[in-house]
């Protein structure tokens, strides 16, 4: 009799276990978005994922192949392009948390690492179409000096140390986010990567928050005071007298313009959402 109460009183409990379980489970939802808005972010994603990493590794291979591409513009490009194919590598990771944004199963250094290099590798890209367009200023304004002062030997040494920059400034990613649960819950349900209580408590997310908008705004109107003093040079050769060879290269240099803006817009702006969203969570 003592073997049958015994097992009875297991099964009882373990089906409450269970039924809190599910209880939790539908209290805490897996996903944010309906299914179908899900099924559309995620074709997007993948197209994005194949083109993107098709077409920054092509832009890689390209100027390490070719010498003849091995500008100073195209080493800025091709930093941008290894930015830019990390992100698209951490994607993945995003789409799950789309998908699934608890439980994280992933570990506490995952959920670091992954948002430590998709930071990072923004701020770079960041860092780098500036620089490219500090350039372009000199070469289309300072066409003489910009022989003499923009060197590949110094264009090299000024990604590597735009690339340190930009992963210093987002080292505190790593005690900005972690893996944490809501207090009186079963971790194992909810568990989310996410900011932490400390990072929230200390400031260190508003400073973070403040930090990315200096890296958005800063560049912002770095670059509309130099898109507006190449605007107005090649306003000024376009009114003088030229010839077929000024003219294949003003419009040379006003495709780079437009090419460095849409650059722009296209790494800064998901961005610029994606850090609303979080300070919101």
């Amino acid at each position: 009799m003592s073997n049958g109460s015994s097992t009875f009183n297991c099964s009882l409990n373990c089906s409450q276990d269970y039924l809190d379980y599910y209880s939790n489970w539908f209290d805490y939802p897996l996903h944010l978005f309906p299914i179908p808005v899900l099924t559309g972010i995620t074709v997007t994603c993948i197209l994005l994922f194949i083109i993107g990493v098709w077409g920054n590794m092509m832009t890689i291979l390209v100027v390490s192949k070719f010498k003849d591409m091995r500008t100073t513009t195209n080493l800025y490009l091709s930093s941008v392009a290894f930015s830019d194919i990390l992100i698209f590598l951490c994607m993945p990771l995003d789409l799950y948390r789309l998908w699934q944004y608890r439980p994280w199963n992933f570990g506490g250094i995952l959920c670091k690492l992954f948002q430590f290099v998709s930071e990072s590798c923004t701020y770079s890209a960041i860092l780098n179409i500036t620089a490219l367009s500090v350039e372009r200023y000199f070469a289309i304004c300072f066409p003489l000096k910009a022989k003499v002062v923009v060197t590949k030997g110094r264009v090299k040494l000024l990604i590597l140390f735009l690339w340190v920059v930009a992963i210093v400034s987002a080292g505190p990613i790593f005690v900005l986010v972690g893996v944490e649960h809501e207090n009186g819950t079963d971790p194992l349900v909810t568990n989310e990567c996410k900011a932490t209580e400390y990072a929230m408590r200390s400031g260190l997310l508003t400073v973070m928050v403040w930090l990315s908008s200096v890296f958005f705004f800063l560049p912002v109107f770095c670059l509309t005071v130099l898109y507006s003093l190449i605007g107005r040079k090649l306003w000024r050769r376009k009114r003088e007298t030229v010839g077929p060879n000024t003219s294949v290269r003003d419009k040379s240099n006003k495709q780079t313009v437009k090419m460095l803006v849409r650059l722009w817009i296209n790494k800064n702006i998901p961005q610029e959402d994606d850090k609303a969203s979080d300070t919101h969570a």
